[in-house]
């Protein structure tokens, strides 16, 4: 089986006359979390958006399995969507049903699953997020915290291949946001997920990557390693990862 689960060749992506996405390429292997990062506005989520088939680019591809997947009729792209968990930041909980029914939804959307064995798979995925007492509580009754594992135990539900998650960090203090990321790196361990996350918080990034992607001004300026990122010298990422002000540029530009 190829290595390469997500190629990314050439995308190009306006929202009107503005271009957000410029050829943007790159590829993710099965089996590792890969983090996408870079300042606000730069293009993270209009990329993750264009990777889980919510948006056509403007030109290029994106080839999941080897298949386009701006390309896919309704049919194939719900296949692939079958495959795929996304969890957002804002957990994305439905706060008029309970823990467990949210996680079942996919379950019982999407079919597949024996209605006999949906409340005991989803006892089972909750307390792989650490929430199996959380069952039959409502979205409003958990921490911030507890309401992303939530998202996170939903977007895992149909044991997907490939998680997609949007700023698991934001709005955590340190100890919440140093659990959710033990949590990442067990179910990849365990169930030999892939992971791709749209984050800027450098902790997370230094516990949970195995690559990195930096995008500025919608184009790839670096992607490789995190030894590989805290060793480069393009300016834009040694000001991330220093937590420099725009002022750090100018200055190396000087030198």
């Amino acid at each position: 089986m190829n290595d390469t689960l997500i190629e990314v060749k050439d995308l190009v992506s306006h929202y009107g006359d503005f271009k957000v996405l410029d050829g943007v390429t790159f590829e993710v292997k099965r089996g590792e979390i890969f983090l996408i990062i870079g300042g606000s506005g730069c293009g993270k989520s209009t990329l993750l958006k264009h990777m889980c088939g919510l948006l056509k680019p403007t030109n290029g591809a994106i080839l999941f399995n080897g298949k386009n997947v701006a390309h896919m009729d309704g049919d194939e792209l719900s296949q692939m969507q079958h495959t795929i968990g996304i969890a957002f930041q804002s957990s994305g909980l439905f706060n008029s049903l309970t823990v467990g029914e949210n996680v079942a939804m996919p379950m019982r959307e999407f079919g597949g699953v024996a209605p006999n064995l949906i409340d005991d798979l989803v006892r089972f995925k909750l307390s792989l997020v650490g929430l199996a007492h959380a069952q039959y509580l409502m979205p409003g009754e958990l921490s911030g915290g507890m309401r992303k594992r939530a998202g996170l135990a939903r977007a895992i539900a149909m044991d997907p291949m490939l998680v997609y998650f949007d700023e698991p960090s934001a709005g955590l203090d340190p100890i919440m946001a140093a659990g959710l990321d033990d949590l990442i790196l067990k179910l990849k361990r365990l169930l030999k997920m892939t992971f791709v996350i749209v984050t800027h918080e450098l902790e997370s990034i230094r516990m949970v990557a195995d690559r990195i992607l930096m995008l500025d001004m919608g184009k790839v300026i670096f992607c490789g390693t995190l030894e590989e990122a805290q060793q480069s010298p393009v300016a834009r990422l040694r000001q991330f990862f220093d937590r420099q002000p725009d002022e750090f540029i100018s200055q190396r530009a000087a030198t």
